[in-house]
């Protein structure tokens, strides 16, 4: 979810990072981070993070020399990049002896990002799913009801399933076992369609997931269960190194069925250590269970002898389950509305409600149990037929006029929370992620669906009507009401000095891919950043205390915010609601800098709930980086060292003599430091740390932010009495 910010980066690193930070003062007590190594954390809540951090910089301790700034600053630009020379090595033809051919697994383990997307964290979890989601397949045929993942302190994964086990006969074509076909050769599966597909409807279709997973593993181990016998063989690097054995089970197990599926995921593919995050793991099956209600799926992790962390999952309500864990700390306008159509081989359900203390929607959808990140026929269906239907029913009980503007889809949908889950026989998704459904046929079952139900249920339920119409028109006040404020954003007039805040400082670079801002807490932080900046192509916003939580407050309260107003003006955001144009961002870089105390953390969640909910393409696109301070400056002699948490403090303190004589000093605001040590440690692209921000569980993200920022007191008390145990009273400022 991306630009890196200077050239030969560190591997990015999968860190737990928001809730962290909001819980305890300490703004690095937890992170611990090296240039080239990854540490993972064990969960200790149920809690998931849906913040995925990726860590961009260099050193988290910083060793100069006495005195002085130092050193020339770099410019990482694409117009002063350093250009390569390249000697030309052998001969210049083009023949036959150039054309490689890739056999076997070879493709996959060339170009593994083409097939999970990252060697990263993203694309360790993305083995997982392979496995979990052919389980899952199973599942939805009809032939399996349970599901086992368990997570091994060793780092490899076991998935298990009681379905129809992988057949283990010869196969014609290839002249070994099914099972071997499946696991070693590209384009070999069950789930092409047609009569002589295994599935009717699933989410593989390329025949490529397991044997993907084989080909970027160090070994991997596969065990089936079927006629009464039980059949293993092993695996390394996508090649069989046993041949596939059997044995007849015992009497009382002759019946049992199903895969069982323990993979090792290969250190020479992946560039960061190799450690599954159970929260990840947890809110992806999560999912699946509210998908498929007829399904139990169980997550375990070992961790050292008494240590287990253990979840199952099971929602006999399926998706009004789903929709209900959503809304769990919001006032719904009316019970959940919940149906199933079945036309032309798609099915269709959804599950919808309005809530009136939300101001924008939450609208998920997934095809054959794949999260469709990206939307498709489907959401498109959903939310034209919402509208229509909304106007339709406005109109006809003379609560809009004819005369009247008819509300838009954004008005429409404010407070809604749906999700929307087809099962089409034959998807067209966009790429091997499945990120979009592309078929045309969807589009119009959706439609039809929601049309029908959707004004079944509100014709029946007239408060419920009103309600909703209520709700979707002072949408529309709230819009005319900050009509004023959007126009002074639609006129692009942000690219003339005087229309920008008074208190940015501007970099001097046009070419906003070379640009980035940093948002800094009030003027002593802004002072020392634009000071310290390289205004080149480094901008600082300096903030006014803390910003409007917009999840409280509708679109007119938000645009009348002169903090909101600065942010908007100066970063160049647009209009909320319209299609997010990356070119008209005038920063690519947006960077949240904040002091490391309470103070600091609160207005770090407010700008991100701002930018989440105002913008939310700013994740997808990259933009959203959190500035990392030190918190400890150790002075030995003339030697300075910097160190980012008490972890690192303690390593440095060890590796002095015992009889070293060194100064300590605890950094609480930037304005504490002076321009020079914050360039050297802060904002200088050789040797400052960065994370950048991306939302890796769009569900989780929205309860999160309700819960942390909305109006209900009662349910933010609960996650902060649930989340107690991650806090470190040794890091409280009391």
């Amino acid at each position: 979810m991306m630009a890196i910010l200077r050239a030969a980066p560190p591997p990015p690193l999968q860190l737990r990072f928001f809730a962290r930070r909001f819980f305890s003062s300490s703004p690095r007590s937890l992170l611990r981070a090296r240039s080239h190594t990854m540490l993972s954390f064990s969960p200790r809540s149920r809690s998931r993070l849906f913040f995925s951090p990726r860590v961009l910089g260099g050193r988290c301790s910083l060793t100069n020399g006495g005195g002085g700034g130092g050193g020339a600053r770099a410019f990482m630009s694409s117009g002063l990049a350093a250009e390569v020379l390249k000697e030309k090595a052998g001969s210049e033809s083009y023949g036959s002896e150039q054309i490689q051919v890739l056999e076997g697994l070879d493709p996959v383990r060339k170009r593994p990002g083409m097939y999970i997307g990252s060697t990263g964290p993203r694309g360790l979890h993305h083995l997982v799913y392979e496995i979990l989601d052919n389980a899952v397949d199973e599942a939805q045929a009809g032939y399996a009801s349970r599901i086992d993942v368990v997570l091994l302190e060793d780092n490899s994964v076991s998935i298990t399933d009681n379905g129809r086990g992988i057949p283990i006969d010869l196969h014609p074509v290839t002249k070994k076992s099914s099972l071997e076909t499946v696991l070693t050769v590209l384009h070999a599966g069950g789930k092409f369609g047609g009569a002589s597909s295994g599935y009717s409807v699933s989410g593989g279709l390329h025949g490529v997931g397991l044997s993907v997973v084989n080909a970027l593993s160090e070994a991997l181990e596969v065990t089936v269960w079927r006629d009464g016998k039980e059949y293993q063989q092993s695996y390394s690097r996508g090649k069989p190194v046993t041949t596939l054995t059997c044995q007849l089970l015992p009497p009382e197990l002759c019946s049992r069925q199903g895969t069982c599926i323990h993979f090792w995921p290969d250190k020479e593919v992946f560039t960061t250590s190799i450690s599954f995050d159970f929260n990840t793991i947890a809110g992806r099956i999560r999912e699946l269970a509210f998908l498929n209600p007829e399904l139990t799926i169980t997550l375990k992790k070992e961790e050292g002898d008494s240590k287990t962390l253990y979840n199952e999952h099971c929602y006999a309500g399926g998706l009004v389950e789903y929709v209900k864990w959503l809304n769990t700390d919001k006032k719904p306008l009316h019970d959940i509305l919940a149906f199933r159509k079945e036309a032309d081989g798609i099915t269709v359900d959804v599950a919808l409600q309005w809530c009136s203390d939300a101001y924008t929607d939450t609208i998920l959808g997934y095809a054959n149990s794949i999260r469709t990140i990206d939307g498709g026929t489907h959401i498109d269906g959903l939310k034209a037929s919402l509208t229509r239907t909304i106007n339709n029913l406005g109109k006809k009980s003379k609560v809009i006029k004819e005369k009247d503007i008819n509300l838009s889809g954004e008005h429409v949908r404010e407070g809604l929370t749906c999700i929307v889950s087809v099962k089409v026989p034959n998807p067209e998704f966009e790429g091997q992620t499945k990120t979009r459904l592309g078929n045309p046929e969807v589009r119009r079952v959706v439609e039809q669906c929601v049309q029908e139900h959707v004004t079944e249920y509100l014709e029946l339920h007239p408060d419920a009507l009103d309600l909703v119409l209520s709700k979707s028109l002072n949408a529309l006040k709230a819009a005319m009401a900050a009509k004023r404020a959007r126009e002074l954003v639609r006129t692009k007039s942000v690219l003339r000095s005087s229309s920008l805040p008074g208190k940015l400082a501007d970099c001097s670079a046009t070419n906003p891919e070379e640009c980035e801002i940093f948002i800094v807490e009030g003027d002593s932080a802004g002072g020392s950043a634009k000071q310290g900046r390289d205004r080149r192509f480094q901008a600082i916003l300096p903030l006014r205390g803390k910003i409007l939580n917009i999840e409280r407050k509708d679109e007119a309260a938000m645009y009348k915010n002169e903090e909101i107003q600065n942010l908007i003006l100066g970063l160049g955001l647009g209009v909320k609601g319209e299609d997010f144009k990356k070119e008209a961002l005038r920063y690519h870089k947006i960077i949240i800098l904040t002091d490391a105390d309470v103070d600091g953390a609160h207005i770090r969640t407010l700008l991100l709930t701002f930018f989440y909910r105002y913008q939310k393409a700013l994740f997808d696109e990259g933009c959203i980086y959190v500035g990392v301070p030190p918190l400890y400056k150790v002075d030995r002699g003339k030697h300075a060292h910097y160190c980012y948490d008490e972890a690192e403090l303690k390593h440095l303190l060890d590796s002095f003599p015992s009889n070293a004589s060194f100064n300590i000093q605890r950094f609480k605001g930037l304005g504490e430091m002076m321009p020079a040590q914050l360039w050297e440690t802060t904002l200088d692209p050789e040797r400052r740390l960065l994370k950048q921000l991306v939302v890796e569980d769009a569900a989780e993200a929205n309860v999160v932010f309700s819960s942390l920022m909305g109006t209900r007191v009662d349910v933010r008390k609960e996650l902060i009495r649930n989340s107690a145990n991650m806090i470190n009273l040794e890091h409280l400022d009391i």
